[in-house]
């Protein structure tokens, strides 16, 4: 008996945005590597791309993210 059943349907009300086909699908269409998702809204999976421009500026920018090196490391 499998532990995780492989869904192949989405369910209505699922929004996804396919990074290979650049289009909003309602439930997962394409593999999960393909997309982000899932969304509440059509709307929101429309700006996948801008959403994950904006998180990642977020995290590059993070000071938290960039640990600064001891004085005792070595930078060369």
């Amino acid at each position: 008996m499998a532990l995780f059943k492989k869904r192949t349907a989405g369910k209505p009300g699922e929004w996804y945005y396919c990074l290979e086909h650049k289009k909003v699908e309602e439930g997962p269409e394409c593999p999960a590597k393909n997309r982000f998702g899932p969304y509440a809204t059509r709307e929101e999976a429309s700006h996948a791309m801008e959403t994950a421009r904006e998180r990642n500026l977020e995290w590059e920018t993070d000071p938290r993210w960039h640990d600064q090196p001891r004085p005792d490391e070595d930078q060369g």
